[in-house]
């Protein structure tokens, strides 16, 4: 990754920040090579994971485990539930038939009241990113994996039922955008 792409990841991990207490046990989906973990250091708590389809082998960065494979395929059957899910510019790279499983593997892994945190690019950043790669500005990270996808999806994927949206706002004159959602502690609708 060049110095380009290295200040947009620290930017995505300085908008999630507010939303992370010391010791949440957090899942990052689309780990890479584990920079939310080298950021946080010892903030991340134990049992902290990672998963990434490019990783081509097991790593430990700061105490937390990064996997190789997909989400929620790859997931220990005994991992447990995470107090926070991240997809850090990663939601964009899930094709269209993979937003149920994923989905229902956020359910899953994601303890009642725990936060999925989600960065996700504008469709005009596509354009700009293939312009500063071209510039070799950028690696651009797996640009044709994008699937055209839009902003209003994120939503839709995670839908009231399940998530509570508590926060979404731009970022990156609005080339960016944040998504904290919660996940209920009981299905809406239902008595406490």
């Amino acid at each position: 990754m060049r110095f380009t792409d290295h200040l947009l990841q620290r930017w995505r991990i300085a908008k999630i920040r507010p939303f992370l207490a010391p010791g949440n046990r957090i899942l990052d989906i689309g780990s890479a090579d584990g920079a939310l973990f080298a950021a946080l250091g010892e903030a991340a708590g134990a049992g902290s994971l990672g998963v990434d389809p490019t990783l081509n082998q097991p790593l430990t960065v700061n105490g937390c485990a990064l996997l190789p494979g997909c989400f929620p395929q790859a997931m220990p059957p005994d991992a447990g539930a995470f107090d926070v899910i991240t997809l850090l510019a990663v939601l964009e790279h899930f094709p269209p038939a993979a937003y149920a499983s994923l989905r229902s593997g956020c359910e899953r892994f994601l303890r009642p009241g725990g936060k999925l945190l989600i960065t996700v690019p504008s469709p005009q950043v596509d354009q700009l990113l293939a312009v500063l790669k071209f510039l070799r500005l950028v690696d651009g990270m797996s640009l044709e994996e994008h699937h055209g996808f839009e902003v209003g999806q994120t939503t839709t994927i995670f839908p009231p039922e399940s998530f509570r949206l508590i926060r979404h706002a731009g970022f990156q004159l609005g080339l960016n955008h944040l998504f904290v959602f919660e996940r209920h502690t009981i299905a809406p609708g239902l008595p406490a």
